[in-house]
């Protein structure tokens, strides 16, 4: 993890330099940009292991930078948003953002959210090029964690990387009843408790893509007051 390099895009020049300075200070390689046009050449160019994003940008937005680099690439990126975001937030994550984090934010809080992403990152890496990792077939659902690929009724399913780790997860699990504190520590890596409306957001996408009629699950269930559950 240490020398990961991180893409910080930010166009708060104050921002960008201590975001910068904490990263760097704690071994990482960073890389910056301050506008979206400007955030995809590096990307494309330097293929670092995480992006830091703000929405707010001159050129091209987050959002549309967050859309374009997740047709090109599967790299964990973490949007910052602000408070009056809050519908810039949901959106982020529809489109492929793996987390978000709310301006202001404590550089703790956001060195241990980088350090969370990109364990997670490199732990489906090493699955990826595990040739044990076998498929896991339900009635018509198959994950293949090796290809990294979803398919239901023999047609290929398009997932943002954590909507297919929080699948996964819940899959090998199938049955057991998890809280959202315990899937953003598990499928996130967070060791503290983070922002459930994350985990609310991937399950209602997952929902979208999955269920037949997505206001009645019948694999992907909520269990009032406890948490999420996969039967199958």
């Amino acid at each position: 993890m240490a020398g990961s390099k991180i893409l910080i895009v930010e166009d708060d020049r104050t921002l960008l330099d201590v975001l910068k300075y904490n990263l760097t200070k704690e071994g990482f390689h960073v890389v910056t940009a301050t506008d979206g046009i400007q955030a995809l050449e590096i990307a494309r160019g330097e293929k670092p292991q995480l992006i830091v994003l703000d929405i707010m940008l001159p050129q091209l937005n987050g959002l549309e930078v967050c859309r374009i680099l997740r047709q090109e690439m599967t790299v964990p990126i973490l949007m910052l948003t602000a408070k009056t975001e809050e519908i810039d937030k949901v959106v982020g994550l529809e489109i492929g953002a793996d987390d978000y984090m709310t301006k202001p934010f404590s550089m703790r809080e956001f060195i241990a959210r980088v350090r969370a992403m990109l364990r997670r990152s490199e732990l489906i890496q090493q699955q990826a090029n595990d040739d044990r990792e076998v498929p896991i077939r339900i009635d018509d659902l198959e994950i293949d964690p090796g290809r990294h690929v979803v398919s239901c009724g023999g047609s290929i399913i398009e997932l943002t990387p954590k909507e297919f780790d929080l699948l996964s997860y819940l899959v090998k699990n199938r049955g057991r009843v998890f809280s959202r504190d315990h899937l953003l520590d598990r499928v996130w890596g967070y060791d503290y408790a983070g922002d459930t409306r994350t985990v609310d957001v991937h399950m209602r996408w997952l929902r979208q893509k999955l269920e037949a009629d997505p206001a009645h699950p019948l694999r992907l269930l909520t269990i009032r007051g406890v948490g999420y559950k996969f039967e199958g």
